[in-house]
């Protein structure tokens, strides 16, 4: 008797492993071909490149907390349903504007549909109790999705501005003599802008990403966890202006090569996105002391 029942157990266990896995290739199918196109565009790839380490970093936090997920699991299948029918919808939409929308959009669109359909089939196999202890890796999976073209257009003006001001600051305090016209920066033989090149955007997502998982790791209240993401954009900003005078200084004083063709201009961001870490890293220092007191 208790070994038949152990045994339904099992093909239930089994039969509920293979619905799931089965539902998790159609997300996949759903995600990756336009995700697949978008990282291979020249044009989209730079601001994207960290898509392939989100799903890396989710399926670590699921086997990390692999027994606390899945005990007491049991179907939800109304609102895993629900959700299922809503991926469905929405990648068929995305599907249909293909002609009207953006490759970029198109591949938000469907990655998000692709998501929406991948949590329902989570919640439908394994229940709204498993989806609460899991709601961190599942919702760390938002990463992946393109940011749509209307609303990086605004995050990138809007740090443009940020990296102008903190730079206009800068050359104040430097002394460094210029006249300013909008992101143009009149110098001494040159003259600057700060173009959308300089909004710092990657680094600005990496620092994001970094600042929320280490809020997840080390933070316990909410509100903190959201301080520390704030502190992002204003670290940004303020590695973007010291880039930008740190380059102009060495093109007035030094070599005004230093400003179309050094190394520090074409791919020295790594030097000045470590300080950045660092100052993130003291916010979430004092967050985190504030906590233990």
């Amino acid at each position: 008797m208790i070994r038949d029942i152990r045994q339904l157990a099992n093909d239930y266990v089994n039969k509920r492993n293979l619905i799931f896995g089965f539902l998790t290739g159609v997300a996949l199918l759903m995600a990756y071909p336009p995700l697949r196109e978008l990282l291979r565009s020249t044009t989209q790839s730079e601001y994207y490149s960290h898509i392939i380490l989100i799903p890396v970093v989710s399926i670590f936090f699921f086997y990390l907390n692999r027994k606390e997920i899945f005990s007491n699991s049991k179907n939800s299948y109304g609102p895993g349903g629900a959700l299922l029918g809503i991926g469905i919808a929405l990648y068929f939409l995305g599907m249909s504007q293909r002609g009207e929308w953006s490759p970029n959009d198109t591949t938000a669109i469907n990655t998000f549909s692709a998501l929406i359909f991948w949590t329902g089939a989570f919640i439908f196999c394994f229940g709204i109790k498993a989806f609460r202890k899991a709601m961190f890796p599942i919702l760390f999976l938002i990463f992946m999705i393109p940011i749509p073209e209307v609303l990086m257009y605004e995050i990138i003006y809007f740090l443009q501005v940020g990296s102008a001001e903190f730079a206009h600051l800068l050359f104040l305090v430097t002394g460094i003599p210029f006249a300013r016209e909008g992101f143009v920066f009149h110098l001494p033989g040159m003259s600057i802008e700060v173009a959308h090149q300089c909004s710092g955007i990657r680094s600005s997502l990496g620092l994001l990403i970094t600042g929320i998982l280490a809020g997840y790791l080390f933070l316990k209240a909410g509100w903190r966890r959201v301080i520390l993401a704030l502190f992002v954009f204003p670290i940004t900003v303020f590695k973007n202006s010291i880039r930008i005078v740190t380059l102009s200084a060495l093109g007035v004083y030094v070599d005004e090569r230093f400003i179309t063709q050094s190394f520090l201009h074409r791919s020295g961001g790594f030097l000045f996105y470590i300080p950045a870490l660092l100052l993130l890293g003291v916010v979430l220092w004092w967050l985190r002391r504030s906590e233990q007191r």
